[in-house]
């Protein structure tokens, strides 16, 4: 596993935003259409079961070991469950600009939860990047969206993030175990879990039945949001770690941002613009290759050897004399 970050891994973080900012606009769509429960459920059933269609024709590729799924219920509780959840919840009292805020507070908290917990090292270039990452997604959703808002939602969005920050390391704890079958494992225990509470909470059978449009959002949401999208997380924690992956979370507004201005007609105002340039400054920050001088000292020439020590030996050439 690699601590930094090469071209092909910003690309696939860059494309897992995409796949994430999507998410919202489909939550739009379904806010009229399910209560936050069900939506959650079918996000995640769907998902597995478009995952076990993807893994099925190679049977071989599908092994959860047994006596991994204690640790697939935790991981499950601490991605998608509970965060999930607390989000579904904490938007209810809150505005989604506050939300997108404290989500964005994942990878300060995953770097502490890694220091803390896991020891791993952290530098004052990569602390000071996801710093300037956080105030860019304030300044590009507007620290107005901060005031005013309900506190138990706010506790509750940041729980959230605390959440996810635990969860970006505790996928270390699962070996022998490759990407695709965490993914499905995980969507497979939060299925499991979620599945009574949105039978007493929500009693599905007393709701009306989606739309066309709903439906369409629903599995927009749980095959390209969900299925897919966790088969890059879970590839990206392997090649970079959980501090690294978990930078995706600042990415995710912007991929909002813009999709909204594509698909909606939304306008980007001033201070999303200013926002989207602290973000990249703060990743620029943590890549670090930005900041290294464009050229590299010349390597220093080996030492003379000392006077007494021995003469190296040297092979003369045919006929010398």
């Amino acid at each position: 596993m690699r601590q930094t970050m090469n071209g092909g891994d910003w690309a696939r973080l860059i494309g897992l935003s995409l796949l994430w900012g999507g998410s919202f606009l489909f939550y739009r769509m379904l806010a009229t259409e399910l209560p936050p429960l069900t939506t959650v459920f079918g996000r995640v059933a769907i998902g597995a079961a478009v995952l076990f269609a993807i893994l099925a024709p190679r049977a071989t590729t599908i092994r959860v070991p047994r006596a991994q799924w204690g640790r697939f219920l935790l991981l499950a509780a601490m991605n998608n469950v509970l965060p999930f959840t607390l989000f579904a919840w904490g938007e209810t009292r809150v505005t989604g600009g506050t939300a997108a805020i404290l989500n964005a507070m994942t990878p300060m908290f995953a770097v502490v939860v890694g220091a803390l917990v896991w020891r791993l090292p952290v530098t004052r270039t990569k602390l000071a990047g996801v710093i300037c990452g956080i105030a860019g997604v304030v300044v590009l959703i507007g620290p107005g969206a901060l005031v005013g808002q309900d506190y138990l939602g706010q506790a509750a969005c940041l729980l959230a993030a605390l959440s996810y920050g635990f969860s970006a390391h505790f996928v270390r704890r699962i070996a022998n175990v490759t990407p695709p079958n965490i993914a499905l494992g995980q969507l497979t225990a939060s299925t499991l879990m979620l599945l009574p509470l949105m039978v007493v909470v929500d009693q599905p059978w007393t709701l009306p039945t989606p739309t066309s449009l709903g439906w369409l959002a629903l599995i927009g949401l749980a095959v390209p949001c969900t299925a897919l999208a966790y088969l890059m997380f879970f590839d990206l924690v392997a090649r970079t770690g959980g501090n690294n992956t978990a930078l995706v979370t600042l990415l995710v507004p912007v991929s909002a941002e813009l999709l909204g201005a594509v698909v909606l007609d939304e306008p980007i105002a001033w201070n999303a613009v200013a926002g989207m340039g602290l973000i990249a400054a703060g990743l620029a920050a943590i890549d670090g290759r930005l900041l290294r001088p464009p050229f590299r000292p010349a390597p220093a020439r080996p030492a003379p050897p000392a006077r007494d020590a021995p003469a190296p030996c040297r092979v003369a050439p045919p006929n010398a004399q």
